[in-house]
């Protein structure tokens, strides 16, 4: 009985000992707690150049967190949205793009940051099945199309001279011209319903809005057809005379070709010399 009673007193005192060893050892240790904004930059930095995208991400955002001022917080800003990027997390990179324009409008690679925001938008439009299997864009939810579209005009807009305005341009004409052929997918949707009068209003919009673009002679072609079913003799015959009459002149264009995969680098800070501290 009194060695019972004893093992319960051991028991006791040592309960609150093995409770707090336990809440030790439960608790994750933070290897970069003493860790300053110089030693979090160039630790995240070496995990982005290494692929390790998960753990880059985590080392920006305890940059961000523990040091929100100065030219670390700055780099790893633009970093992170790029780091973001590359681990298919496409909001977040939108959203660290917006935080650094937002904080940094003067910066001199804050075209990188419009830029970004065109190409996330861009991949999205052009989906993950494209990567392997060719597809016709123009069916897809035009959504992040012109999302990407605005993103790269405001780039183009705001800095005509950047290295990237190239490149943006010619997506925007590639994107123009996937969206005109959304418009006569869904005019050829509305036709096969019955729907002629929203048909021929779609097909307008594109013969009126996409001009210079491959989409607009199929337009003009669904507008006679349209015309007809709606009963509109006249604005049928209206119609196919401009069609031939730009067939034969030799005015329509055939589809931009798709713009090339591009290898977006993140190493747009020799001007601050981040990479040699």
């Amino acid at each position: 009985m009194r060695s019972k009673f004893f093992a319960f007193i051991l028991f006791a005192t040592l309960l609150p000992a093995l409770m707090t060893g336990c809440g030790i050892l439960n608790k994750e240790f933070d290897q970069t707690q003493d860790w300053n904004a110089s030693k979090l930059y160039t630790e995240a930095a070496d995990q982005l150049s290494a692929a390790n995208y998960q753990r880059a991400i985590d080392y920006y955002e305890k940059l961000e967190a523990r040091y929100p001022f100065g030219r670390y917080a700055m780099q790893g800003q633009l970093d992170l949205a790029y780091a973001y990027y590359k681990h298919e997390e496409p909001e977040a990179a939108i959203a660290a793009a917006d935080r650094f324009i937002k904080l940094y409008p003067q910066n001199p690679f804050v075209d990188y940051a419009y830029y970004l925001k065109g190409i996330v938008n861009y991949n999205r439009s052009v989906g993950f099945i494209d990567r392997f299997i060719p597809t016709d864009a123009s069916q897809r939810d035009p959504g992040s199309a012109l999302d990407a579209f605005q993103d790269f005009s405001e780039l183009v807009r705001l800095f005509p001279d950047s290295k990237y305005s190239a490149d943006a341009r010619q997506r925007m004409l590639y994107l123009r011209n996937n969206l005109a052929k959304n418009e006569v997918h869904v005019a050829r949707y509305y036709m096969k319903r019955g729907a002629y009068l929203a048909a021929a209003n779609r097909a307008q919009y594109v013969v009126e809005r996409y001009q210079r673009t491959s989409a607009v002679e199929d337009a003009l072609e669904l507008l006679v057809e349209a015309y007809r079913r709606l009963g509109e003799q006249q604005l049928a015959t209206d119609a196919e005379r401009v069609l031939v009459m730009n067939r034969e002149a030799g005015r329509f264009i055939s589809d931009e070709p798709r713009p090339q995969d591009i290898s977006l680098g993140r190493k747009v800070w020799d001007y601050f010399g981040l990479d040699q501290n």
